[in-house]
């Protein structure tokens, strides 16, 4: 990986308790929608990796800053960045990851979220809404309520924008909630897997998230009777 010397720019809330930082992209620096960075704080100490963090790059290659997202847990790290000011130093090593669209056009693409998981298919859903080309693209995109349902009006707006896609969001406690929802109000099981599937050529299942929540999702994966050759995944630690 290559080390990168940049500068934290504007932070702002995506979603109760979850903060999205922009980062200067510095010159020179390519990656492919779907991956990921380490963001490193110089002035914490480096033993345990508490100064160090993975994150998926919610931004397109086309975009001009890098940003990343996380939810506001309490912390060594995440305290400290929510900390900084603005223009203060920081280091990206990267990119890395292999979370990136297959290249037969002719297979659909679903993504499954849940929460702050939703940040490597932020990327490819923006890179997709500008690339000239379609694609059959779905995202099935679990959280506990609108309120915590990072970037959902982005969602939203990309969905009108790219007629090649299609958002399927499902809200698990929505008695919870103060604001309408008229969507799915069930968890990701392998009926709703099925019900999203319908249709689609053969298509390639994409996991991004914590290792328990991945394996669940691969778990539902094979319920509903998909084959592990069509399923692609990434484990994160710590979001």
């Amino acid at each position: 990986m290559t080390t990168y010397d940049v500068t934290l720019g504007a932070l702002e809330e995506v979603a109760e308790g979850t903060m999205a930082f922009h980062l200067a992209k510095p010159p020179g620096f390519a990656f492919k929608p779907g991956q990921a960075i380490d963001l490193v704080l110089p002035g914490l100490p480096g033993h345990g990796g508490q100064n160090r963090h993975t994150f998926s790059i919610v931004t397109a290659p086309f975009e001009r800053d890098l940003v990343v997202a996380t939810r506001m847990r309490d912390s060594v790290f995440k305290r400290a960045l929510r900390g900084l000011p603005m223009g203060a130093p920081v280091r990206i090593d990267g990119p890395f990851g292999s979370l990136t669209l297959h290249n037969n056009r002719e297979r659909p693409a679903v993504f499954i979220a849940g929460g702050i998981g939703v940040t490597p298919f932020m990327s490819i859903l923006r890179q997709a809404a500008q690339d000239p080309l379609p694609r059959s693209l779905t995202l099935l995109y679990s959280n506990r309520r609108p309120e915590d349902a990072a970037f959902l009006c982005e969602l939203q707006q990309l969905e009108q924008r790219n007629k090649s896609f299609r958002l399927v969001a499902t809200m698990t406690e929505i008695a919870k909630s103060a604001l309408p929802w008229t969507g799915e109000v069930r968890v990701i099981d392998a009926d709703l897997v099925k019900k999203v599937s319908a249709g689609l050529p053969a298509p390639i299942y994409y996991l991004a998230g914590p290792p328990a929540m991945v394996e669940g999702l691969r778990k539902t994966l094979s319920e509903a009777h998909i084959d592990d050759d069509d399923i692609r995944s990434e484990e994160f630690y710590g979001y």
